[in-house]
């Protein structure tokens, strides 16, 4: 004891009071670490950490609303909703969006199925904010992704909405489509309510009508597993559905003039004369909205996107044609107004009309002899207008085309619309750093050379000839309502300009538009009906000069390419007329013989739907007529001699 003692004694104290220090104070410093580390968490980043935590278990989901349903004015529906699923990813353990597609991937690739989806750039996710890595995808890939649900953490498939065409691509250019919001889409818009992934307009009125269609977003917060599964409903606030659209178009009418164009390019129109309302409009080639709700695949753009045709071009509103002889009608309407004709002036035609050292053709070789203003118009004889185009001059004839709608947009309820051309001395010194030649005259007054115009700004000037001179806005929309009928917001019609003619001369230019159709030599005889109630003018636009040589005559008539337009615009009934129809049908030859068969088919189709809904019947109604595609033969008799000599619609000046 005594030894040990002694050892023990031998040491001295400070050695030890010295290490005792040193290793207090790295205690102590650790407990500071400690404590400044967890004030850091607790004071400074306790609310995020929270939130991430209870993120872990509680997410906060997006319920997407319906968009509103877009109906026909009989209010039968267009465009409604159907459910679709889509594959989310909420990124928590795993932000590198690329890791779970590829795990996604392989899961599909067990049954040869491809990931489609477009992903997000890499950097670009944020923990526990939602990203979409398909839409709309099938119930194999459904039933796949739930069967590994435990090899795909934060995976999960969620029920949305998807827009359904049931009118196809019968109405597609009016309709248009819907798809996922772009960047600058997004940016543009700076709203609380849209974000990332969701579904707007893309075109035609599903764009336009965008905030009263597409609704407001609900909420649902959900209590979830580790896996990324909902496990119960913590609590929600409903979506509440967009509003519904009733159109002024009728798809009778409107599946009618898509069958009658039988899937040439082309485009019709047909209007309410009375105020404006849009029946049909149709373009075509078309295309099938329905490929868009989805996201539409690579294959089908590009099929799209290189058709010759262009079937993603809306011709009814940007489509700008010569007018050729249906624009008669406005150098008839200047030359009666500025007092340079009366009904019994005329002229002689000898097939020919002469200026300086070029010659003017007219469409009819031998010529129409001595003709007045009236039989010019029924005949269309191009040298009685010639020589109204050389005293009238470009201005006035411009000023005149503009009362009539020509060379400015109708401001009709669609993207896209072009103002077509009216020339002045100024346009051209502007545009093409040249004077007006007084030659230039002659062309333009028979709607070719420069002139342009839309085939609805065509049928929105022969309803103005037909209702006594006002101009209306087209409208293709009636009203904005509540899924129980309740209506918010009406488009009433609207007028946007006068004809510059008086009454007097407007009823001289109707009475040779009505002879066009119904009296001998008439150029429209294949709109001739029994109740003699058609007025209208048939044209034929020139694609390129005719050539003076008889060979390349030939060569330019045998080709597709170079093969003039057909043009037919029309109103009925004469005496109290309703509609107003316009037709062009792309290199398809005389306005007579090609354009005015199917408005006849137009016409005849809407008085029918007209006898048919104002008899009450008690069998259900038959089949839309047209739908078939089939041609109707015009009635016997009606083929008249001016259309058996290749049905007279030449537009004959000569190249220009």
């Amino acid at each position: 004891m005594m030894d040990m003692s002694g050892r023990l004694s031998g040491h001295d104290a400070s050695d030890y009071r010295a290490r005792f220090r040193r290793l207090f104070a790295l205690v102590l410093i650790a407990f500071v670490v400690l404590i400044v580390r967890m004030a850091y968490l607790q004071l400074i980043r306790g609310d995020e950490y929270k939130m991430r935590s209870e993120n872990n278990s509680v997410r906060l989901r997006k319920l997407k609303p319906f968009r509103g349903l877009i109906m026909d004015s009989r209010r039968r529906v267009l465009a409604d909703n159907q459910p679709a699923f889509d594959l989310i990813y909420v990124p928590s353990r795993i932000t590198d969006i690329r890791q779970i597609a590829d795990a996604v991937a392989g899961v599909y690739a067990k049954r040869g199925l491809n990931l489609s989806g477009d992903l997000p750039p890499l950097g670009k996710t944020k923990p526990f904010v939602p990203v979409r890595l398909e839409r709309n995808i099938s119930l194999e890939k459904t039933a796949l992704v739930e069967a590994h649900a435990l090899d795909l953490p934060g995976v999960v498939v969620e029920v949305a909405p998807v827009r359904r065409y049931l009118g196809g691509d019968v109405i597609s250019h009016v309709i248009g489509y819907t798809g996922e919001i772009s960047r600058e889409e997004l940016e543009e818009r700076e709203s609380d309510e849209i974000g990332p992934g969701d579904i707007i307009g893309k075109a035609g009125l599903e764009k336009l009508l965008d905030p009263y269609l597409a609704g407001r977003p609900g909420a649902e917060q959900v209590e979830v597993n580790v896996t990324g599964r909902v496990i119960k409903s913590l609590g929600s606030v409903a979506p509440v559905s967009g509003l519904n659209a009733v159109l002024t178009i009728d798809f009778d009418l409107q599946t009618v003039a898509a069958n009658a164009l039988e899937g040439r390019a082309g485009a019709v129109v047909v209007l309410d004369a009375r105020d404006g309302s849009v029946l049909a409009l149709v373009s075509s080639p078309s295309f099938d909205p329905n490929l868009f709700h989805g996201g539409i695949s690579q294959r089908d753009w590009d099929k799209l996107a290189r058709d010759p045709r262009h079937p993603m071009e809306n011709r009814a509103v940007s489509g700008q044609y010569p007018p050729g002889s249906t624009y008669k009608i406005v150098t008839a309407a200047a030359a009666l107004s500025e007092g340079l004709v009366a009904p019994e002036t005329r002229f002689y035609c000898n097939g020919s009309f002469t200026l300086g050292n070029r010659s003017y053709r007219c469409w009819q070789r031998h010529g129409h002899g001595w003709v007045s203003l009236h039989r010019a118009l029924v005949e269309s004889c191009d040298v009685y207008f010639y020589n109204l185009g050389k005293a009238l001059g470009v201005d006035k004839l411009a000023e005149y085309a503009r009362s009539f709608g020509f060379g400015v947009r109708t401001g009709i309820d669609l993207p896209r619309e072009k103002p077509g051309l009216v020339p002045t001395r100024e346009w051209k010194s502007i545009k093409l750093k040249e004077p007006w030649q007084p030659g230039e005259n002659i062309p333009i007054s028979i709607g070719q050379g420069f002139d342009l115009a839309t085939p609805l700004q065509l049928a929105n000037a022969y309803a103005a000839v037909a209702n006594g001179g006002i101009l209306w806005r087209p409208r293709l929309v009636r009203q904005i309502e509540e899924a129980d009928g309740r209506v918010v917001k009406q488009f009433p019609p609207q007028q946007i300009g006068v004809l510059s003619l008086s009454a007097p001369h407007l009823e001289m230019i109707r009475r040779g538009l009505w002879g066009v159709v119904n009296e001998p030599g008439g150029t429209g005889g294949a709109l001739r009906r029994p109740e003699g109630d058609v007025a209208g003018k048939t044209g034929t636009a020139q694609v390129v000069g005719m050539p003076r040589d008889e060979r390349a005559q030939r060569a330019r008539i045998l080709s597709d390419r170079f093969r003039d337009h057909a043009l037919f615009a029309c109103f009925a009934p004469y005496r109290q007329p309703e509609i107003a129809v316009a037709v062009v049908v792309e290199n398809a030859g005389h306005g007579g013989a090609v354009a005015a068969p199917v408005a006849r088919k137009i016409i005849d189709a809407y008085f029918q739907f007209k006898r048919e809904r104002e008899t009450p019947r008690i069998a259900p109604a038959a089949p839309a007529a047209g739908r078939d595609g089939g041609k109707r033969q015009p009635a016997e008799g009606q083929r008249e001699t001016a259309r058996e000599d290749g049905e007279g619609e030449g537009e004959g000046e000569d190249e220009d």
